[in-house]
């Protein structure tokens, strides 16, 4: 979900490499020149997907790019940007053919937990019908490679970016606390690990998780607007066993600690 240029990549599964296709062959990853700030409303709850599209080496730095569903796609239904009917029909094999990259990664499917957004983005871009916007672009340091990208449970790592996210007063908050008392707020909620997992079950996410001593999962009413800004550049991300994923409220990141 989110993010200017992020220092990891988060994946989920492995990704494929480009084999012998020839890179002239392929269209090149769709950048913006100029991104637009955009704010997106009344996403809580709101289902969302991303494709991710790789390039460079170990050697110079592996870029990922990502493409993010929000607001598209949700003629049929507003609480849903990416139907699986269009995710299930891309494949990773399809978008290595199409664009020269090393590899590609399907992020989803995810549901936001906040309630809107802003956040630079570029215009719609189209993969096999479904619709979806540049979002950010993150750089994995040198010399690592993408097997070695993943994001283990409960460990925090910086993600670098330019956003806003909001949750309104009197909703309800999903909450890690770590063992600091640092409260670590979600973002998503993924089906990727749990596909049965929905916005209504994580009142009672705690019974699932298993994290380390000192750490705890709460839940909490919000009694005021909660923000969570990058006023430094950057936040800093976590990620449980299912693949949730949450900003930490730390370094002037939100406005109160929920």
């Amino acid at each position: 979900m989110l993010r200017k240029a992020i220092t990891l990549i988060t994946l989920a599964s492995a990704c494929l490499g480009a084999g012998n296709v020839v890179a002239a062959e392929r269209k090149p990853i769709p950048i913006p020149g100029e991104p637009e700030m955009m704010t997106f409303d009344n996403l809580r709850a709101v289902q969302y997907c991303e494709m991710w599209l790789f390039k460079g080496t170990p050697e110079t730095g592996i870029a990922g790019v990502y493409f993010n569903t929000s607001n598209l796609n949700n003629s049929a239904d507003k609480l849903d940007t990416c139907p699986p009917a269009l995710f299930d029909k891309i494949t990773v094999e399809s978008l290595v053919a199409s664009y020269d990259v090393i590899a590609a990664y399907k992020n989803g499917l995810r549901g936001w937990t906040f309630d809107s957004a802003t956040i630079p983005v570029g215009p719609v871009v189209s993969f096999e019908g479904l619709e979806t916007r540049w979002w950010g672009q993150g750089k994995l340091p040198k010399g690592v490679g993408l097997k070695a990208a993943h994001l283990q449970p409960y460990q925090e790592v910086k993600s670098h970016r330019k956003s806003t996210f909001t949750y309104h007063k009197g909703k309800p908050v999903f909450i890690l606390q770590d063992p600091e008392g640092t409260p670590w707020v979600m973002q998503a909620f993924g089906k990727m690990v749990d596909p049965d997992l929905t916005y209504e079950s994580l009142a009672e996410l705690g019974g699932k998780l298993k994290p380390p001593a000192g750490w705890k999962y709460r839940v909490a009413v919000l009694d005021k607007e909660l923000i969570i800004s990058t006023p430094q550049g950057y936040n800093w991300i976590v990620q449980d066993e299912l693949q949730n994923t949450y900003d930490a409220c730390k370094e002037e990141a939100c406005n109160f600690n929920p």
